[in-house]
């Protein structure tokens, strides 16, 4: 049977989502725990791929095992037991045999977080950026990106991917408590897309570009016109959302 695994995880301590042959990684710890468990080795497919240093507050994988439905609650738990404190496990579900948990998946959602003060804290989900920013450009900058669909000028170079068309569904800032937070939802996103997308609007923010350097960025599909790339720390996947017609019934 297979089952779709909800879970969450700080991405300091790991080297991404994917299994690495030499450096630490989220799907390794997960994938290594329950088999631990169930005796059995069991491979996990992800919603998306999260860099190095990413957080995720909510991420899906599928898996395929035999799976008693009235051990499913206490599987939970005794995963939770496991592993480390920085990766939970929220739910595990049984879904549509055919149900995948990348290419079903109909919407991503990314906060960013940027900290004006400094926070010892919070050091490792913000990214702490000083500088006075104007806030109503870069929502103005951020309208503008909603009109495109082709991102290759902030997708990572050489990445091995078909298409750069993304839909964006929503993109903009706003103030928190301690600085801003950015948020952007998408169907997909290319390698270190939202990053990228953060660095160029901070220069639009600091007044370094301008919106019609935005246009020509966004129509050269030239990466290296684009601004820097946000530090990871302060990126987070935060919600997956899928067609209900995917999950069965317990």
């Amino acid at each position: 049977m297979r089952f779709f695994l909800e879970f969450s995880y700080s991405g300091k301590n790991y080297h991404g989502w994917q299994r690495q042959p030499n450096a630490i990684s989220v799907q390794e710890v997960i994938e290594d725990s329950i088999k631990t468990i169930l005796r059995d080795s069991i491979s996990l497919t992800a919603a998306g791929r999260t860099d190095t240093g990413v957080h995720a507050r909510q991420m899906f994988a599928h898996f395929d095992a035999n799976i008693e439905k009235g051990i499913i609650s206490n599987l939970v738990y005794e995963l939770n037991q496991f592993l480390p404190h920085d990766v939970v496990i929220e739910s595990l579900f049984p879904v549509r045999e055919k149900a995948h948990a990348r290419f079903d998946a109909i919407s991503r959602t990314y906060e960013y977080h940027i900290s004006k003060h400094k926070n010892a804290f919070e050091n490792d989900f913000h990214y702490f950026f000083k500088n006075p920013l104007d806030l109503e450009l870069m929502n103005k900058a951020s309208k503008i990106i909603l009109d495109h669909r082709d991102f290759k000028c902030f997708s990572k170079s050489n990445s091995d991917v078909k298409t750069y068309i993304c839909n964006i569904s929503e993109a903009y800032w706003k103030n928190s408590n301690q600085g801003y937070i950015f948020t952007i939802s998408s169907n997909r996103f290319l390698r270190n897309m939202v990053r990228a997308i953060v660095g160029t609007l901070l220069e639009i923010g600091l007044k370094k570009k301008t919106l019609k350097n935005l246009e020509y960025i966004l129509n050269s599909r030239d990466r290296s016109l684009a601004g820097f790339s946000a530090p990871a720390k302060g990126l987070f996947l935060i919600e997956v959302e899928y067609p209900k017609s995917i999950f069965l019934q317990i």
